[in-house]
């Protein structure tokens, strides 16, 4: 298949093009994250629930869009490594929610602060025009994004 300049497929169309950087983009900020830490979904349920505080795991499978057993598998995986407990939801006792412990939230915050440090060095390399321009398209596509 024949890519333009961007790497992005001809006749892809600016949609095409945004879609394909976003994703490369993404897959590349995913790479960076702690040694031995978890993997890209259990990490980003972990960043979750140190972000926004304790959540069920229909609110945690809605969230990411994926079946309540597929969650289940990323929570799991977080209490039996000791970064998530389970608690019984105090307004409904046949919930449970799933919270960070000490040992979560650090790691959590770890992997944050690493990811944020790789991108800000990258657009800190940038002139300040790019920069505007970045910041910019991070406001409109944050307006599709929640359209």
């Amino acid at each position: 298949m024949e890519t333009d300049a961007t790497g992005t497929p001809d006749g892809a169309g600016l949609g095409g093009q945004v879609r394909s950087t976003v994703a490369r983009l993404y897959r590349r900020f995913r790479s960076e994250r702690p040694e031995g830490s978890l993997g890209d979904t259990a990490l980003e349920v972990l960043t979750r629930l140190h972000k926004h505080g304790p959540q069920t795991l229909t609110q945690l499978s809605d969230h990411d869009r994926v079946a309540p057993a597929s969650m289940s598998q990323s929570v799991n995986r977080l209490t039996s490594a000791g970064y998530a407990i389970r608690t019984p939801d105090p307004n409904d006792r046949r919930k449970v929610l799933f919270s960070t412990t000490p040992q979560g939230a650090e790691l959590a915050h770890a992997a944050r602060t690493q990811r944020n440090a790789w991108l800000d060095a990258h657009l800190h390399a940038l002139s300040p025009e790019d920069q505007n321009t970045i910041a910019r398209a991070c406001v409109l596509l944050g307006n599709i994004a929640d359209s």
